[in-house]
């Protein structure tokens, strides 16, 4: 198998197992922008990226992990080794050989890893009574995928994402439902050759990996981000919120805005349906953030002009402009027109057969008690 693999027999405590030099090529990484994305390790972390191949899609006892694919930096360049499993017995010195590999104060790298590829290798080490080697952390790039890009891709495979954002595209790769019994019939007696196609995939999964990572720490540069497309960086405006980084979500924001309303068209005569609503969603995410951060006079603003401008947003606006207006300007008259204003297109929207049953529940609250509050201003007057 070495041989046929390319690689070297390890002999070690409880058996042997198959390294492979996967390759060396130069691959820079900006880690300062990466460190800035939201749930990215700092620039001075290590880095493994980790890809597995195993006998299953399951991570109970019974799937056993058989290749296991490393790559990390060594200055600019993108170093890769891969260990292979000869045989279940030898399984002891394989996960001793994969644990020497991730130092304690690395970060592990993977797609879909946190739900598959880890929890599964975890599973094996403590199959031997083994601790699994105790990472600093873990950054599962399928979240940021879904989070970021999923507006421009069909699904988020990693063969999907390859093509859509990294202009990859594989020839004559082996397929994944294929690898299992690949290696199931080199342990019934069977060729390894096959088995040399299925390194070839595990080594196009990492590099992948370190590819994506590179892609996506240019989101990271208030420079390079001038560039990126809209729905990339609305997409990175609501990781920074989930992590009450507003400041650095308000900067991908105004990003997004950078080209003015003729990019977006919520403000055009005639715009095309799709950039109008997504232009209106933007505004809209700007002006939550902007009341996020306290800035409340400009958050009214935002809303206000979102309303007068109409759409499919405007009956929210009106109710997030009454907020403002009631609460930071104390202004019940205006809260209140505002109010009716939102109520008078919800109606409109009912006619047209699309009722908004909460945002009319919350306009009768609020105007209820708007029209209170104005006739005890009244009484005391």
């Amino acid at each position: 198998m070495a041989r046929t693999l390319g690689g070297t027999v390890v002999i070690g405590g409880g058996g042997s197992y198959v390294r492979i030099e996967a390759g060396i090529e130069q691959l820079a990484i900006d880690r300062g922008s990466l460190g800035r994305l939201p749930g990215h390790p700092g620039p001075d972390v290590p880095l493994i990226c980790l890809d597995t191949e195993t006998t299953g899609l399951g991570t109970a006892v019974g799937t056993l992990v058989f290749l296991v694919g490393l790559g990390w930096w060594e200055g600019a360049a993108f170093r890769r080794v891969q260990l292979v499993l000869p045989d279940e017995a030898d399984e002891a010195a394989f996960l001793e050989g994969v644990a020497e590999l991730i130092p304690r104060d690395a970060w592990l790298v993977t797609y879909n890893g946190r739900g598959f590829d880890w929890p599964l290798l975890v599973t094996r080490y403590r199959m031997g009574r083994r601790t699994a080697p105790p990472a600093a952390g873990h950054l599962d790039l399928l979240p940021f995928v879904r989070g970021v890009f999923r507006h421009r891709l069909q699904d988020a495979r990693l063969r999907t994402v390859e093509r859509s954002l990294l202009g990859v595209r594989r020839t004559g790769d082996v397929e994944s439902w294929q690898i299992p019994g690949i290696y199931l019939d080199l342990l019934r007696g069977g060729p390894a050759e096959p088995l040399r196609a299925v390194a070839r995939h595990n080594d196009e999964d990492v590099r992948s990996l370190a590819r994506l990572l590179a892609y996506g720490a240019t989101l990271g540069d208030p420079v390079s981000r001038l560039h990126a497309d809209q729905g990339d960086l609305i997409g990175l405006a609501r990781g920074y919120g989930r992590q009450r980084r507003h400041a650095e979500a308000l900067a991908c924001l105004d990003a997004a805005l950078a080209g003015g309303p003729d990019r977006l068209g919520w403000r055009d005569a005639q715009p095309a349906m799709a950039d109008r609503r997504r232009g209106e969603r933007l505004v809209a995410e700007r002006a939550r953030t902007l009341r996020r951060l306290g800035r409340l006079p400009e958050a009214l603003e935002t809303w206000l002009a979102l309303a007068a401008a109409g759409g499919s947003l405007a009956a929210t606006a009106w109710i997030e402009a009454a907020k403002g207006l009631e609460w930071h300007r104390h202004d019940i008259v205006g809260a209140l027109g505002a109010a009716e204003a939102a109520r008078a297109l919800a109606e409109r929207s009912r006619q047209l057969g699309r009722p908004l049953p909460i945002l009319e529940g919350d306009l009768l609250r609020r105007r209820r008690r708007l029209m209170a509050r104005m006739a005890r201003r009244q009484r005391a007057a």
